[in-house]
Order: structure tokens, then C-alpha cells, then sequence
């Protein structure tokens, strides 16, 4: 069974474009509706996960999501980010040509 993400309605851009969020993923995307439908993936988030969105209360997405055999919505937190290297670390990435703190090679 695959998981599924329900995404969130997030704003409705100046261009007219609704904007979306998945709180478990990270998933942004704008969805423009007709008559001239454009998906943009702003960030991908987790790309095997199915995203729902409904505008409605969560009851109707988990229902949708039943109609269409893709199984209860889950909401898997996003594991934590890794510690920022120490100095020690900094120094071993200098000596190998990383910038760590300006993002960019030495």
C-alpha cells in the first residue's frame, strides 16, 4: 500500500494560481485551474508518496482517497535534520576545498 500525504490549501496567488503545502513532506506545488490548468512543482517533497488535496474537511480527503483505492491518509512526520558541522568538521571541509559556511567551494 502506498502512503498518502494530504496536501493543504495554502493561499490563492496575485496570478490566480492556488498554492498547496504537504505538512508530512515538504511537497509545494501551484495548481492553476481552468481553463488553462498548470501544475508547478515548487518543491518536490517526497516524490513516492501520493498527495491528496481536497478543500474540504479531512474526512473527505480520507474518503476520496478510499474511492480511488489509494488507503488511509497518513501523516508521517519528515525525519530530523542532521547537525550543522563543528569547527573541527569545518576545518577537515576547508582543507578539502568545501566553504561550509558560504556555501560555495574554497
Amino acid at each position: 500500500m502506498r502512503v498518502i500525504h494530504e496536501m493543504k490549501f495554502v493561499a490563492r496567488l496575485s496570478s490566480g494560481a492556488d498554492e498547496w503545502s504537504c505538512p508530512a513532506c515538504g511537497r509545494r506545488v501551484t495548481l492553476r485551474r481552468l481553463p488553462d490548468p498548470e501544475l508547478t512543482v515548487l518543491d518536490p517533497g517526497d516524490e513516492s508518496a501520493v498527495h491528496v488535496g481536497v478543500i474540504e474537511p479531512e474526512a473527505r480527503a480520507a474518503a476520496a482517497a478510499e474511492k480511488y483505492g489509494l488507503g488511509p491518509v497518513q501523516n508521517i512526520p519528515r525525519p530530523p535534520s542532521p547537525p550543522a558541522p563543528d569547527a573541527e568538521d569545518r576545518r577537515w571541509l576547508a582543507e578539502i576545498g568545501i566553504d561550509w559556511d558560504g556555501g560555495a567551494a574554497a
